[in-house]
């Protein structure tokens, strides 16, 4: 009986000590998946960073306009997993979890390939909102015409892909792993190819800037630094990735 007020005490006091990080998150995979054999090599990554530590993570699934705005206000502590200029108001620590290949996507049958802002003229283009192109983002903001602007959720690749069908865009762009990852699993790929690349951007664990949570959010970055920066002296990445079919 006394090992077992021990090990109660013991359960009590862990309980007691552990912090809660609210993660706002989207269905992306390979990098976040959700309802999948696999959880996603970027949440993998996250999971890995605070294994045995006082935080323990809740992850709410969400379209990605609504996740960056629960962050911003503070209605969460993290975001997984923007580039900085999806979200630069957010805080981003100094390590990464990834990076993201936007891409440009059309019919299989079509000749168009993307070379420049130049080659994008009299196009229409699918675009998830609050994406971002990189070097393409002034052309988005000054040719909004030509853009077909749509929340990002669970089925954008497979409706813009359809769209594509009917002609109703030239191309949309999103990012390379996750493109090709949804529509092999829809059996879809072999329909549609990859014309051109515009950037790589590294992707996030980005914090709140709520100012009520500004001691404990600095405490969770200096920590997501601090494990990110021994975990970066490993194989682990490179493995985690060869996991997924990926390399970094």
């Amino acid at each position: 009986m006394r090992y077992l007020v021990v090990l109660v005490i013991l359960m009590c006091s862990h309980f007691a000590h552990s912090k809660t990080i609210k993660v706002a998150a989207i269905d992306w995979c390979p990098q976040i998946c959700v309802d999948n054999e696999q959880k996603g090599y970027v949440l993998d990554l996250v999971e890995a960073v605070f294994k045995d530590s006082e935080y323990q993570l809740d992850i709410e699934y969400l379209p990605w306009s609504r996740a960056i705005q629960y962050v911003r206000i503070g209605k969460a502590d993290a975001l997984l997993s923007p580039a900085k200029a999806e979200a630069p108001e957010l805080i981003f620590p100094t390590y990464q979890v990834g990076q993201q290949r936007m891409c440009f996507f059309t019919r299989q049958d079509s000749l168009w390939q993307y070379k420049g802002p130049e080659s994008l003229k009299n196009m229409q283009i699918g675009i998830a909102a609050d994406s971002s192109i990189e070097e393409l983002n002034e052309y988005v903001r000054l040719n909004q015409n030509q853009f077909q602007f749509q929340p990002y959720h669970g089925r954008y690749i497979i409706q813009n892909a359809h769209k594509l069908d009917k002609k109703r865009m030239d191309a949309f762009l999103f990012t390379l792993n996750s493109t090709k990852y949804t529509l092999q699993q829809a059996n879809e790929w072999s329909k549609y190819r990859e014309a051109g690349c515009v950037s790589n951007a590294n992707i996030y664990m980005a914090f709140t800037p709520a100012k009520h949570l500004q001691a404990e959010t600095a405490q969770m970055i200096k920590f997501f630094d601090q494990r990110m920066a021994s975990i970066d002296k490993t194989a682990f990445k490179d493995k985690l990735m060869a996991s997924y079919g990926l390399t970094q």
